[in-house]
């Protein structure tokens, strides 16, 4: 029997099988995926300007990891990984979608990733469709067009999932232009989000189920209430690198969303048999990508989202399971968002061969605070050149030491994340052994995998690489992919 057909008939049949022991009533799921958010751009992990309270309290009710990362430096690989529990060289979305992924003049030419997450791949919501849950996808998909939509890939319920990378605004229902945001022209769109969501679990309360939130903010265009802003204007430290006060609205408003999905939880009952977790797809955006504006710094870590330095592939992550996390327990060991499928999976006591192959580990034994992860190492793979002016290449992590293999020439560099966060030092010709070593594990682990490589470009032209990269977000922005803010952020 195929696998999807399998899924179907244990949907009808109610087959489960327990893994965890389970509470009176069945763990529901809340994963809220907050696009673009910094590791540094909540308060448990250091922000001194932006306002996280809502985050922050979830955080100190329950684990915190120091080390969390995203399966790649930009969003639709990293929502793949999410829900496959595959890293995205094995799924194949390995960039943004639809996105530009080839310059005209670059040294490289990048392949052409997947547009969709392939409907063959089966999704966590499936398993947990499968299992008895009820699932909802709000906010965000970015995952491929109408015939790759949520409720294509196990979710009973979609709210606001298309093809689009991002709404050319944040208010709604008007998703076009950038008109005032004074509260009488439309509701702010995480807020509609929010709503829908509460309504989710509202409606639910009776049955198990599984909802992910995806916030369309704090990716840009850059759009906050004009009074919130204002307030952040007049408390802009200069000695502070975080100093947008349009971002800093915005992760307000995903903040104060967090607070209102807990409280529904509350209010329903539901907060001892109910799981939260929250992170983001990518680092913070710190490239001046719309308009000459930078949303945030990652400061004190390197680059940011588009780069595999720590700035565009560390995230915030914390999760609150009731009667399991230690509060205020902080998890320095690494993980990653492959790791999310197989931990729900096991919360919900599935225990039969979820998907595989599966790159993920769970972190139930982290969680239970039980045992440490069976794991040596994580890796990365992007071939492409982002938009924010990342290059192609690949990384491995195993345990503080972290090394970067660059397609363009094969050169590498290595860095003591544990004494030297910030990269800042390439420790590659003074430690040869070690760099030899991770090296050979990461090139290892690249020939397990289905993968595509960049190849040599024939146009490589070095005096117009930069243009060709202003070229490609031109073209993104002409061709709709990038939303083109009119107004300039307050």
């Amino acid at each position: 029997m195929r696998r999807r057909a399998f899924l179907k008939t244990a949907a009808v049949t109610g087959f489960t099988a327990g893994a965890v022991a389970q509470p009176a009533k069945r763990l529901n799921f809340v994963f809220i995926l907050i696009d673009d958010l910094g590791w540094r751009d909540v308060g448990f992990n250091g922000t001194r300007f932006y306002r996280t309270p809502n985050i922050d309290a979830l955080a100190a009710r329950g684990m915190r990891f120091s080390n969390a990362y995203a399966a790649a430096p930009v969003g639709s690989p990293t929502r793949a990984s999410i829900l496959t529990g595959k890293y995205p060289a094995r799924h194949g979305v390995t960039n943004s979608l639809p996105g530009h992924h080839a310059l005209d003049h670059s040294r490289l030419r990048g392949p052409d990733p997947k547009q969709f997450l392939p409907l063959e791949e089966v999704t966590l919501a499936e398993e947990l469709k499968s299992a008895g849950y009820v699932t909802a996808s709000i906010g965000k998909w970015h995952l491929g067009g109408i015939r790759y939509y949520p409720e294509k890939q196990g979710f009973d319920i979609n709210i606001g999932g298309t093809d689009s990378g991002a709404p050319r605004s944040h208010v709604y229902p008007k998703w076009s232009g950038n008109p005032p945001i004074d509260g009488q022209l439309g509701e702010y769109l995480s807020d509609r989000l929010t709503r829908a969501a509460e309504d989710f679990i509202r409606s639910q309360a009776q049955h198990p189920f599984f909802l992910y939130v995806a916030h369309y903010g704090v990716h840009h265009p850059f759009e906050g209430r004009t009074d919130v802003v204002a307030r952040y204007r007049r408390s802009i430290r200069q000695d502070d690198p975080q100093n947008n006060p349009t971002y800093a609205a915005m992760i307000e408003n995903v903040d104060e969303s967090v607070g209102r999905l807990v409280k529904k939880v509350e209010e329903e009952g539901l907060t001892e048999n109910t799981v939260f977790i929250v992170t983001s797809d990518n680092g913070g955006l710190d490239a001046a990508e719309v308009d000459g504006q930078l949303a945030t710094s990652n400061v004190p870590l390197k680059g940011g989202k588009g780069y595999l330095y720590e700035g565009g592939i560390r995230t915030p992550l914390c999760i609150f399971w009731p009667g399991v996390t230690k509060a205020r327990s902080i998890s320095s060991v690494p993980v990653i968002s492959t790791d999310f499928y197989p931990t729900l999976g096991q919360m919900a006591g599935i225990s039969r061969n979820m998907g595989r192959p599966v790159d993920g580990v769970s972190l139930v034994p982290l969680l239970q605070g039980t045992a440490p992860l069976r794991r040596t190492a994580l890796y990365w793979h992007y071939p492409h050149y982002s938009t924010q002016g990342g290059r192609p290449g690949a990384a491995i992590r195993q345990h503080d030491f972290k090394l970067i293999l660059w397609y363009e020439d094969q050169s590498v560099e290595l860095y003591n994340l544990n004494a030297d966060p910030g990269e800042k030092t390439n420790v590659a010709e003074s430690d040869p052994a070690r760099t030899s070593e991770l090296k050979a594990s990461l090139k290892k682990w690249l020939d397990t995998m289905p993968l595509e490589m960049p190849v040599s470009n024939a146009d490589y032209d070095p005096e117009r690489e930069t243009e060709g990269l202003a070229q490609a977000i031109r073209e993104q922005l002409q061709n709709g992919e990038l939303p083109s803010p009119s107004r300039k952020p307050e």
